[in-house]
């Protein structure tokens, strides 16, 4: 991600060349269409949503973490709706957000690691919404296929662009060693001055839109804040540090476990020399990341009260999520890049009209739907062939519905690809033994059911071949992979 000085800042901070002076307080959306099932006219609705990175959905207060304080994602879920089971479409930041921004899979789209050698120009949800009368807005962290800038939203503002050619240390054969990754580990601690300056002022910046830019408007619009907490490192106010002192603990599922000693996860442990992590250093980090996410939920509340005082709350879907998780020490694994539940899952929770008060939905779903859901809100047409399905149209407890995700990036020696239904997981690896889980009597992973339910493995399997063939996929990414490195003259 690119790093700007205060004075780039400023030049940039609004790129559409509109500004924030606006003048008219907006009343509510002109735009309406025909509701099929009731036979009413139905108001389009406005969305913002809020994007972290590597948040893993376990350490927040109302999916049943026993301490860490979230009040205002508490209070957006009182408010709407909590998603148990959603996933992202892929466990690395480059490939999760250009599948989001693009409403296509990654094995489509060919980003499959944060090396951006090759740029894309797939069309982005701010583009296809623009051309249809929505005004879209993105803010923050961008990490996608194209610059922000080429991206055809309606304004955009303090974009984080990935430098090109972005990651290098891509190679899967031989297994590439990330050399130096252990000093990671010693990100964490508090800090004098604010240590998340960005996601201030990307909050800061957003409040500030919500606060002048609507009353100009005179149709529906999508505002999508991205913020970089809790990415590591995990660097806290002296305040949050001091909130955790339980937070320095030891994590509970280890390296001695068999799901911890899969050859996929053997690759992550030695990609990521995460055996040189000493004690102090992985108490550190928890405690650490504890503290980001409360800041992180403190960014939200800002959102929340700006969009109760300008009378937006009506009349406008407010999401929280995030572009993938945080192993953050299970199996002796850190940071993301795998699709065991840690780094795979994200939260979401979601209010607004549409998402009844107080309601959890069991049925898994995708970020692919969270980006079906803009379209849904604002009536309008989704481009043909991308995935997903709007939020307002998923059921609680769907069984029979599959959710897709994929990993082929660096670190392991092939592609996995995920499919989730029901209870259960299968973990497909082109390279690999293959994992299959209950989730509802195994949540944390721990037993492969792989042998013991061939069965159950065909048939989520035959899931993922409805979806792509896999053998074919990882040849493809591997021939993908040798041409970026190629150009990189790696």
């Amino acid at each position: 991600m690119s790093h700007e000085t205060r004075r780039e800042f400023l030049g940039r901070a609004f790129c559409s060349g509109a500004g924030i002076a606006a003048a008219v307080q907006l009343t509510g959306c002109q735009h309406l269409a025909r509701d099929r099932k009731r036979g009413v006219m139905a108001p389009a609705t406005n969305v913002v949503l809020l994007k972290s990175d590597e948040h893993n959905p376990r350490y927040s207060s109302f999916y049943g973490h026993p301490y860490i304080q979230t009040p205002n994602l508490d209070r957006l879920a009182e408010r709407g709706v909590v998603f148990e089971n959603c996933y992202c479409p892929s466990p690395l930041c480059m490939p999760s957000r250009s599948a989001f921004m693009s409403g296509r899979r990654v094995h489509e789209i060919q980003c499959y690691s944060n090396c951006n050698a090759f740029p894309f120009d797939y069309p982005s949800y701010g583009g296809e919404l623009a051309k249809q009368g929505v005004h879209t807005v993105h803010m923050g962290k961008t990490d996608v296929y194209r610059d922000t800038a080429e991206l055809g939203f309606s304004e955009f503002a303090i974009p984080g662009d990935r430098i090109p050619p972005g990651d290098k240390n891509i190679r899967r054969h031989p297994l590439q060693i990330r050399e130096g990754a252990a000093l990671r580990a010693k990100g964490y601690g508090p800090r004098e001055g604010d240590p998340y300056e960005h996601d201030t002022a990307v909050i800061k910046t957003a409040a500030q839109w919500l606060r002048e830019r609507p009353r100009a408007l005179d149709r529906p619009f999508t505002l999508a804040v991205n913020l970089h907490a809790p990415h590591f490192p995990h660097f806290v106010t002296q305040e949050l540090w001091d909130m955790y002192p339980e937070g320095g603990d030891l994590p509970v599922r280890g390296g001695d476990l068999p799901t911890a000693n899969h050859p996929y996860a053997l690759d992550l442990r030695a990609h990521f020399e995460t055996a040189l992590f000493a004690e102090e250093d992985i108490r550190g980090l928890r405690r650490g990341y504890l503290g980001c996410v409360t800041f992180v939920d403190r960014q939200l509340g800002i959102i929340l009260d700006t969009l109760e005082e300008e009378g937006l709350l009506g009349n406008t879907i407010v999401a929280y999520t995030s572009d993938h998780g945080e192993m953050l020490g299970a199996f002796d694994m850190w940071w993301k890049c795998s699709l065991y539940e840690d780094s795979a899952r994200v939260p979401l929770v979601v209010a607004g009209p549409g998402f009844p008060a107080g309601s959890r939905v069991k049925t898994p779903v995708d970020l692919l739907d969270v980006q079906a859901t803009f379209f849904a809100a604002t009536l309008a047409t989704r481009p043909d062939g991308w995935s997903g399905r709007p939020l307002q149209t998923i059921g609680e407890d769907d069984r029979e519905r599959v959710v897709f995700s994929e990993y082929q990036g660096h670190g392991t020696r092939g592609s996995a690809f995920m499919i989730r239904k029901g209870d259960w997981k299968l973990i497909y690896c082109a390279a690999a033994p293959h994992l299959l889980f209950n989730l509802a009597e195994d949540p944390g992973e721990l037993n492969n059911l792989a042998q013991a339910h061939p069965a159950k493995l065909a048939e989520l399997e035959e899931a993922l071949r409805q979806i792509c063939s896999p053998e074919f996929e990882d040849r493809r990414a591997e021939v993908f992979i040798e041409q970026q490195l190629a150009a990189m003259g790696v």
